[in-house]
């Protein structure tokens, strides 16, 4: 049986060819081990550039680094990385590398850890990763990345480590902070520090979403949006920085959600904004890892209370590929090592479209592209009530993501991952033209007419953005 119907069109400006090629994802050519031995080296060179010698539990040296321009890069600036790392013993399955970029404050504003020919990332690991490093021998990690057209901290620091699952090896000696990663490099950007908005500041988001018309015509699932009931539906507005809560121009993809309802099924409709538009999945692929590429995410917690308990994530990408699951609580089960991702059995049972205006997978040679979807209440199996009544709310958040990073609805404010449904946006279902019931929501919810949809947004340069642990 299959778990989803889907449809893909791809229209507009030109034909869209989707190809089998990534940056920073899943990929299913295998590793070039020829073209990776000018990356391993049989002993300690004489130059590893700047000394760092960060032990790794006696395991791995981080020895020295080189960068490319040193000291001062503003915005925008192009930076390449080299780091001399020595396999002194071998760690064992699963241990990959990672690179945060963060700001003077310590909050994260890259992840390149799978940029760079030893960390492409290939049939769901790194192409040269610690795991398979053999001992003695130095490998050459080189990583060239962009900085955020857009900054508001003087000073950047690039720290790495070596990861596996929810575990770092420790830092024991050298360079490093209390999170076991070593203390690369310090960045000046020359840019003024602006004051991150509290989560006091940014109030929690909610909606009102009302049913579908009885005599409304049914939305037919094509990925235009351009049923009548669209254009009555209820909309976020655009996404905003997840870390920040305020809009974000430099993020290279922005976008909006609209909803409705009726009986059977919650409606949910995306428009994503984005130069670059990357697919590269297996046309067939089962449950892929949407998020290391390009994809929405809606995040759904029915019981409305935010405590994380029985939530349900859907992805669906510029390819119209579907990842679904559900967790009994946050972030559980999970197992990186063993590629779990909650009960990933749970099927949505969703029938979804795709409408790409542009290309798939070449830079700067799209606009964006559109996802309608008509998720059965009856997935739900873990709702208190299906179809929800009038009054109801459950806890929501809708994402527009690239390599792991994304806009969202509600923003999570560094509370958390994606995942924190105290943080997911509250929407209260009613019915059109109706009072919800005396205190089944707060009156900014129920009041209130949902907000129209802006103009598009301008977009900005794609950045590159890793998977994240």
């Amino acid at each position: 049986m299959l778990r989803h119907t889907r449809t893909l069109a791809l229209t507009l400006m030109t034909v869209a060819t989707i190809g089998l090629g990534c940056v920073g994802g899943s990929k299913s050519n295998p590793v070039n081990k020829e073209a990776l031995k000018q990356y391993i080296l049989p002993a300690v060179p004489a130059d590893v550039g700047t000394r760092l010698d960060v032990d790794f539990e006696g395991k791995v040296k981080l020895l020295g680094y080189k960068i490319t321009p040193a000291g001062n890069a503003g915005p925008g600036t192009e930076i390449k990385l080299t780091m001399y790392w020595q396999c002194v013993e071998t760690v064992g399955d699963g241990w990959l590398l990672f690179t945060h970029v963060l700001d003077s404050g310590g909050e994260r504003v890259l992840n390149i850890d799978n940029v760079g020919p030893l960390r492409d990332w290939v049939d769901n690991k790194q192409a040269l990763a610690p795991m398979a490093w053999e001992k003695g021998k130095v490998y050459v990690d080189e990583q060239t990345f962009r900085l955020p057209d857009q900054l508001n901290t003087p000073e950047l620091t690039v720290t790495t480590g070596i990861w596996k699952g929810d575990a770092r090896l420790k830092t024991t000696a050298g360079p490093h902070d209390r999170e076991n990663r070593a203390i690369v490099a310090h960045i000046k950007t020359g840019a003024a520090n602006t004051p991150k908005p509290t989560v006091t500041q940014i109030p929690l988001k909610s909606l009102r979403v009302d049913r579908m018309a009885k005599d409304a015509k049914p939305i037919k699932i094509d990925g235009k949006l351009d049923d009548d009931a669209w254009k009555t539906a209820a909309t976020t507005g655009p996404f905003v920085d997840v870390g920040k809560g305020t809009p974000n121009p430099a993020f290279p993809v922005q976008g909006s959600a609209k909803l409705t309802w009726d009986d059977k099924n919650l409606y949910v409709g995306f428009e994503i904004q984005s130069k670059s538009i990357v697919g590269g999945f297996p046309k067939d692929a089962k449950d892929p890892h949407l998020w290391e590429k390009d994809t929405v995410e809606i995040m759904i917690d029915p019981d409305g209370d935010g405590d994380n308990l029985d939530y349900y994530e859907i992805q669906i990408n510029p390819q119209n590929l579907v990842f679904d699951t559900r967790y009994d609580k946050y972030n559980e089960p999970k197992d990186d090592a063993k590629n779990v991702y909650g009960h990933m059995d749970w099927s949505a049972k969703l029938k979804s479209a795709v409408v790409v205006d542009g290309e798939i997978d070449k830079a700067d040679a799209g606009k964006g592209y559109v996802v309608e979807a008509a998720i059965p209440w009856a997935s739900f199996d873990k709702a208190k009530q299906v179809p929800p009544k009038p009054g109801d709310t459950w806890r929501m958040n809708f994402y527009g993501m690239k390599n792991n990073g994304g806009m969202a609805w509600s923003p999570i404010m560094g509370e958390g991952n994606f995942h924190k449904a105290t943080r997911f946006g509250k929407i209260v279902f009613g019915m059109p033209g109706e009072a919800l019931p005396t205190g089944s929501a707060s009156g900014s919810a129920s009041a209130l007419p949902a907000p129209s949809m802006s103009a598009p947004m301008k977009i900005a340069p794609r950045l590159p953005m890793p998977p994240a642990k």
